[in-house]
């Protein structure tokens, strides 16, 4: 994917079609989705959805791409990332009733949500089954979210429960209305079904 992004984004950008550039961006979706559902606290949770949170990012970006100066994936990333982080925080401030912009508030939500990417970035490492992997793994953050979509539902969820939000075993069999062994055996299961998923997106 990054050995034809920047060709293929200045191109579009050269185009100026909107259609293009929401077309190079849509791939970026599931791994965005992913980090704004980790971001979200249970009380804005049940009044933001994250994929509404992601199409609004989305459709930002697309409008700014002009403005984008990198040239590499790792770089759109990192911008995607803070557009998000703004998302956010308008969402914060629209539920908390205060119009007022907080630069604090989006420069703290830009590092946890580089902290989430850090932890797929790590889980990446973790499943990874070959040098090519692990060698890519910064710019493999996105085909692993893509992976996590594809998984079952339980698979998916014990897998950001217990790797991405950093819960002990007892919490997310809590969570999941599981025995602890029963949410073990689980994770086992889900973590070999996310290395096939790995594997067959090389």
């Amino acid at each position: 994917m990054s050995d034809s992004f920047p060709s293929r984004l200045f191109e579009t950008l050269r185009q100026g079609t909107a259609a293009a550039a929401g077309e190079l961006l849509w791939p970026y979706r599931q791994w965005l989705t992913l980090l704004a559902r980790l971001q979200l606290d249970s009380q804005l949770r049940g009044k933001s959805d994250a994929s509404d949170i992601v199409q609004q990012t989305l459709l930002e970006a697309c409008r700014g791409l002009g403005r984008f100066r990198g040239e590499t994936e790792a770089e759109l990333l990192a911008w995607l990332r803070q557009i998000l982080a703004h998302v956010i925080a308008h969402e914060v401030r629209r539920y908390h009733g205060t119009h007022r912009r907080d630069a604090a508030r989006e420069v703290s939500l830009e590092q946890s949500l580089a902290e989430s990417s850090g932890r797929l970035g790590s889980l990446l490492a973790a499943s990874a089954t070959s040098p090519s992997q692990q060698a890519a793994r910064h710019e493999q953050e996105v085909l692993l979210a893509a992976a996590l979509a594809r998984l079952p539902d339980d698979y998916r969820e014990v897998i950001i429960l217990r790797n991405l939000e950093g819960l002990a075993h007892e919490e997310v069999a809590r969570r999941m209305d599981r025995s602890p062994g029963a949410v073990r055996m689980l994770w086992v299961r889900a973590l070999a079904r996310l290395r096939e998923e790995l594997d067959r997106s090389e």
